[in-house]
């Protein structure tokens, strides 16, 4: 009788094993994210580990300004849990692709949070001739880039709330409430108010490179584990202890590179570039950055603006000028030319090099351009 029962009870066993084991394989296979340029792919990487798999649209020195999707990029997005986006419109095309593949996982606006830096034409930046007043547009431009947020709202919906209650984050308010914003800013441009500027090309405003401010790289990769979290909650506690050391290696750095930057001479602090990418940086170490072109690398300088650099630059005594890894470089080589200045080094506003150049992940970017601008500046 004893053995019977045994035998009973090693067969519910291994009968209960066979129908748990799909669901652990299940649990186990990463799940599909796409990230749309490679910077934000490097760091969903870093915090999600072997649990993600990622797709990165715009990859390494790709300029994600000017990108064309193509129809592989529509069919990852179509593919993908959760799509993580930079926002405040440096992806200018990604609401098309989002319509093209029909994508219904969770949409994350990874600079959610994020005090942006107001953008201002003229002034210190470069020095365009016509002035917008973008306070007036303000919730329009902030919020362009999420008028497809709906899609997040299918089948992680409820899901997605009950967590962000609990962590004090209230998404499906901020999905409607882009999704309305959105609607708003199509017949604010219908109206005839469509945010070009005099060159034709299409900014916010607000500066979105905000990730070249390591501070506001923290809030990224907070952002970044609590949308993998809700997406795969089994594995919740990888990723937070993924995101407790990248977030050290951040803080780490940002001590280093102030460090670094703190040896310069105040009158050598000013960096000229080829587009207006750095703001964040300058304002965290305590940098000047001018750059012929605006926000976007489709900005063209005109002969004013370049006329005013060579001046100033001139005037200031600047000694090197700083290529970028997605830019021609052939206006800065003439600025260059014209004052007498070097080319103190390339770059990365916007895009990873690939993974033999000098900058294969976020913190090797960022390291570096304060070790390229500090040799340069100080020699």
């Amino acid at each position: 009788m004893t053995s019977r029962r045994l035998l009973l009870k090693s067969a519910t066993a291994a009968f209960a094993l066979s129908l748990a084991s799909p669901l652990a394989a299940q649990s186990s296979e990463p799940i599909p994210v796409v990230a749309t340029f490679s910077i934000l792919g490097d760091m969903v990487k870093r915090v999600g580990g072997e649990h993600v798999a990622v797709t990165t649209l715009v990859g390494p020195d790709g300029d994600t300004h000017v990108y064309q999707p193509t129809p592989a990029d529509a069919r990852a997005v179509s593919g993908a849990e959760v799509l993580f986006v930079n926002g405040l419109e440096f992806e200018g095309w990604i609401d098309r692709l989002i319509d093209a593949s029909d994508f219904e996982g969770t949409r994350v606006v990874a600079t959610k949070g994020i005090e942006p830096i107001a953008y201002e034409e003229g002034d210190d930046h470069h020095g365009e001739e016509e002035h917008h007043d973008h306070d007036a547009h303000h919730d329009d431009d902030e919020h362009a880039e999420h008028d497809h947020d709906e899609h997040a709202d299918h089948d992680h919906h409820d899901e997605h709330d009950k967590h962000a209650e609990e962590h004090g984050h209230d998404h499906g308010d901020h999905h409607e409430e882009h999704a309305r914003e959105g609607h708003d800013h199509e017949k604010h441009a219908e109206a005839g108010h469509d945010h070009h500027d005099h060159h034709g090309h299409h900014h916010g405003a607000f500066d979105p490179h905000t990730w070249q401010s390591l501070g506001n790289a923290v809030a990224y990769v907070d952002t970044i584990a609590a949308a993998l979290a809700q997406a795969s909650p089994a594995n919740a506690a990888d990723f937070e202890q993924n995101r407790a050391a990248y977030v050290a290696e951040i803080e780490a750095l940002d001590a280093e590179i102030r460090e670094i930057v703190a040896s310069l001479p105040a009158d050598q602090r000013t960096v000229v570039t080829s587009h207006d990418a750095f703001q964040y940086f300058g304002r965290d170490y305590g940098l000047t950055f001018l750059a012929p072109q605006g926000l976007s690398t489709e900005s063209e300088a005109s002969a004013k603006d370049v006329a005013r650099l060579i001046e100033r630059i001139r005037d200031e005594g600047i000694s090197a000028v700083f290529v970028e890894n997605i830019t021609d470089p052939r206006l800065l080589e003439q600025i260059a030319n014209e004052t007498g200045a070097t080319i103190g080094g390339t770059l990365y506003p916007g895009a990873l090099s690939g993974p033999d150049g000098p900058a294969p992940t976020y913190l090797d970017m960022m390291r570096h351009n304060a070790t390229t601008l500090a040799q340069a500046l100080s020699s």
